[in-house]
């Protein structure tokens, strides 16, 4: 019970890390957030709505940045204005040793969940990942994927948001609601397990 009244009191920013990410998720950075909403209804309107290709947009793009920094530097040469400035396009080794642990720790995980289904033998692990693969297969047979990806994006920048602004209300719903579930099942113990044999002579041994 600690536990619980423990994490309805923590706060929803603090569980999103308590960073910038955090701040874009809650909306307490407009400007971030609005930039993850437009762009992913750009991608979603043109390669779903406009059937935009995909490689078609990408080279595009390219092409379009390389004509522009070409032009910029050329007429930087000719009229002795500063150059583009273009960072150092370097990926440092620090991010790649980040990027390998993730990926290690993501693979290690996939691995041992197939060891505990194959080798040990873990029906209620299989069950749950039968379950789940069938529904992100059964899910995917209705909604393309970048539909999917675009309501998720809506989802994260709407749930937090909504979640921060009623946590106290929906914490109370969901503390009635837990124990009216807790009821149940000791109503449920009383007239249906306390009558069955075993559980009768567990309480002789006990007495």
């Amino acid at each position: 019970m600690g536990d619980s009244n423990l994490s309805h009191h923590t706060s929803v920013h603090k569980a999103l890390g308590g960073g910038r990410v955090a701040d874009v998720l809650l909306w307490r950075r407009w400007g971030g957030g609005a930039m993850l909403l437009v762009w992913a209804t750009t991608m979603w309107y043109l390669f779903e709505i406009a059937g935009y290709n995909f490689l078609s947009f990408v080279a595009n793009v390219l092409l379009l940045n390389v004509v522009i920094l070409f032009f910029w530097a050329k007429s930087a040469s000719l009229l002795n204005r500063p150059l583009p400035p273009i960072p150092n396009m370097e990926i440092s080794e620090r991010t790649i040793g980040m990027v390998s642990d993730e990926l290690h720790g993501w693979i290690n995980g996939v691995l041992a969940v197939a060891h505990d289904i194959t080798i040990g033998r873990n029906f209620k692990l299989f069950i749950k990942v039968s379950v789940g693969l069938w529904f992100v297969s059964f899910i995917g047979s209705l909604i393309n994927f970048l539909t999917l990806l675009y309501i998720g994006v809506i989802l994260i920048l709407s749930v937090p948001f909504v979640y921060e602004k009623y946590q106290h209300q929906i914490n109370e719903k969901l503390s009635v609601t837990d124990r009216t579930i807790q009821a149940q099942f000791r109503k449920i113990d009383e007239k249906v397990f306390s009558k069955l044999p075993f559980s009768s002579n567990k309480e002789k041994k006990m007495q």
